[in-house]
């Protein structure tokens, strides 16, 4: 069979664990197989068991395709893990655990801390931005409107930021080679003068055109970065002079949160920022390349439960 282009062919293609077990490793090693311990290439192959084993003498010889990867530990088969990617990765607004637990057959549990882990592998770095850069800031929460009237007098004391995640948004827009923009995500403490600017040297080169709004902490870069300001208060555009993209990126992230997920913890916040930023970057691809992308993310990063609920002390 072709490899798939649709979710049904997808499923139909996943359905052969041989053909499972073959797609991922070769996408893992292009090369050929090695061992995930010393990298020798000198192993063999235990069919009953779809394992290798390296013929080096040391610990952990025997070894799985899932070893060093989101898959670890995991005894869920490939054909479902492979499906739940498909279905995350190219779901416009997100897919809910419930919706996943469905498909499946697993537990909504299960299926909630498989899509975490699917949300580890889209996390990617896409190094410092250049070229025109829009900044821009929001905060992530529940509405006061639907607290229950006791919380929302012992939460809300201000104005309606209190008690939620501020987010950092760095929009880098397309060059003449009509490469489609690309948006950076970070969790900051606040939006003072000792956060905002810090936040754009780590990922904005020096020299590049920076736009922003007005707010205040922004006027701090003025000296390293071409900086323009559009004023909200005034206008929304002047000319090339705005932030409309990066608040485009705010709306469909907000959308899929309040739409699809509902609820989200602060602690699990960044995995969702991963989802939706690896969801925007690739909004240009089609659906194969974007399930392969997030296949290629998945070696070298592990999330074990304890850790996704913060009973461990390693972070994940």
């Amino acid at each position: 069979m072709k490899e798939p282009k649709t979710l049904i062919e997808a499923i139909k293609y996943f359905s052969d664990a041989d053909v499972c077990l073959d797609f991922v490793a070769k996408l893992r090693w292009p090369n050929g197989v090695a061992c995930p311990t010393c990298g020798s290439m000198d192993i063999r192959f235990i069919k009953t068991r779809r394992i290798w084993e390296c013929k080096a003498q040391h610990e952990k010889r025997q070894f799985s395709v899932k070893v060093g990867t989101i898959f670890e530990d995991s005894a869920i088969g490939l054909d479902k893990w492979l499906a739940a990617i498909w279905m995350i990765a190219n779901a416009k607004n997100g897919v809910s655990s419930y919706e996943v637990a469905r498909g499946l057959g697993v537990t909504q549990k299960t299926a909630w801390f498989m899509m975490h882990r699917i949300r580890l592998a889209m996390g990617v770095d896409n190094g410092k931005f250049s070229g025109t850069v829009e900044a821009d800031e929001t905060f992530i929460g529940g509405r006061a409107i639907n607290m229950h009237k006791s919380k929302r007098e012992k939460t809300i004391k201000g104005r309606g930021t209190i008690g939620k995640v501020a987010v950092m948004g760095l929009l880098e827009r397309h060059g003449l080679d009509d490469m489609p923009s690309k948006v950076q995500t970070k969790i900051i403490g606040d939006t003072s003068r000792s956060t905002i600017p810090p936040a754009v040297r780590e990922s904005v080169e020096k020299g590049s055109n920076l736009v922003t709004d007005a707010l205040s902490p922004y006027d701090d870069l003025n000296a390293e970065y071409v900086h323009e300001v559009i004023d909200h208060a005034e206008a929304y555009v002047r000319g090339h002079v705005h932030t409309n993209g990066i608040e485009n990126f705010w709306s469909l992230l907000k959308r899929a949160i309040k739409g699809t997920y509902v609820s989200v913890e602060p602690f699990h916040l960044v995995r969702y920022l991963d989802e939706q930023t690896f969801r925007f970057n690739t909004r240009k691809t089609n659906d194969a390349n974007r399930f392969e992308s997030v296949v290629n993310g998945i070696t070298g990063k592990r999330l074990t439960y304890n850790q996704l609920i913060g009973a461990a002390t390693t972070p994940a």
